[in-house]
């Protein structure tokens, strides 16, 4: 078969940028960017291999084609050549499906840390219980997966739910496993304080955050704005009597982050730079998502907090993934996600992604 020349050219790209990232690696000048250095080289790596291999089976269909031109009447040394065309065939078909899938991956694909913010919406009392229902489901799935949990910031209602909870999340595929669980998550049920059975519609937002490099964004002094306060809520006499909360402003971009939740004040202006990274970091990757196409877009990783992207329907023990309409299952057991077992809506999730990722190649 012949490779497709645009691809083949992709690949060429992409190898000659793995050797210019290998180059910058080497140069001690660039040792604070070397996170973000490595992980786009690590993701070059497969693109590298996958042209040597292209270069290799190019070669060894010309060789075959030369010596089927060539063998005359030599019957043994046609059937071997025809026998080794015939093998090319399944072995370029093969590399041809993987060279796509190389080329969909993106270097964000294989972080490994997340900050996952859950704000209660619409709904009263009700959306503050369905975002500490959220949390849980997202805890159970990190002990499923072995992932680590840090709670970065939170605030608790008097119901026991939650405004507010921010928390850290590192592990192996936690950024490809929960990159599509940002937008808007909705619940259709009868809350405990509905004394009449009515079903209501409460809704909550996911946002799920890149846990930035500091080499990755860069923060100027002059840009922030520090401000320390008493803490508010439980945590006994001490909260009253020092300054331990911190709000920092992101003065070019108005990006506002609080943290009190620690009794340091240096813990707490940790914390809360780690969750301004992430969300001005965020706010960079959208402005740049928008200057993509319109098919692009389009694609179930858009990460819009706005997009109403699930129901979770009490009554019918159903949730329902609307990104996934048009696919072969877009309903699952809600009993088995909100217990953690999100296996097969992730999965559903990936596919897409990988479906409309090939299709704008």
């Amino acid at each position: 078969m012949q490779f497709d020349p645009a691809l083949v050219a992709k690949l060429t790209e992409r190898s000659t940028r793995f050797e210019e990232l290998t180059d910058q690696l080497a140069d001690p000048a660039n040792a604070k960017q070397l996170p973000g250095l490595l992980r786009e080289r690590g993701s070059l790596e497969k693109s590298v291999r996958m042209l040597q291999a292209l270069h290799g089976l190019v070669s060894r269909r010309a060789d075959a084609e030369e010596t089927l031109a060539d063998c005359g009447d030599d019957d043994e040394l046609r059937a071997l050549a025809e026998g080794e065309l015939e093998e090319l065939v399944t072995a370029e078909s093969e590399l041809d499906e993987k060279i796509k899938l190389a080329l969909i991956a993106e270097p964000e694909d294989e972080r490994n840390r997340v900050i996952v913010e859950i704000r209660a919406g619409a709904g009263g009392d009700e959306a503050t219980l369905f975002a500490g229902d959220l949390w849980r489901m997202y805890n159970k799935l990190a002990e499923i997966r072995r992932w680590k949990i840090e709670r970065m910031s939170e605030s608790i209602t008097e119901v026991g739910g939650f405004k507010e909870i921010v928390f850290g999340m590192i592990g192996d595929g936690v950024w490809r496993e929960l990159r599509f669980e940002s937008g808007g998550h909705r619940v259709q049920r009868v809350p405990s304080t509905e004394s009449q059975g009515r079903i209501h519609t409460s809704a909550a937002t996911v946002a799920v955050l890149p846990d930035a490099e500091e080499a990755e964004i860069s923060l100027h002094d002059d840009d922030l704005q520090i401000d320390t306060m008493r803490a508010g809520g439980a945590g006994g006499q001490h909260v009253n009597k020092t300054e331990s909360a911190v709000r920092i402003t992101h003065l070019p971009s108005g990006i506002v982050v609080v943290c009190q939740d620690e009794r340091s004040q240096h813990k707490n202006k940790a914390k809360a730079m780690r969750i301004l990274r992430a969300r001005v970091l965020e706010a960079e990757e959208a402005r740049l998502h928008a200057e993509r196409s319109e098919v692009r877009k389009t694609q179930v990783g858009s990460g819009d907090r706005s997009q109403r992207v699930r129901t979770y329907n009490y009554p019918q023990n159903r949730v329902t993934d609307h990104r996934l309409e048009g696919t072969d299952q877009k309903n699952f057991s809600l009993e088995q996600i909100v217990d953690g077992r999100m296996d097969a809506l992730l999965a559903a999730l990936e596919g897409k992604d990988r479906a409309d990722r090939l299709a704008a190649l």
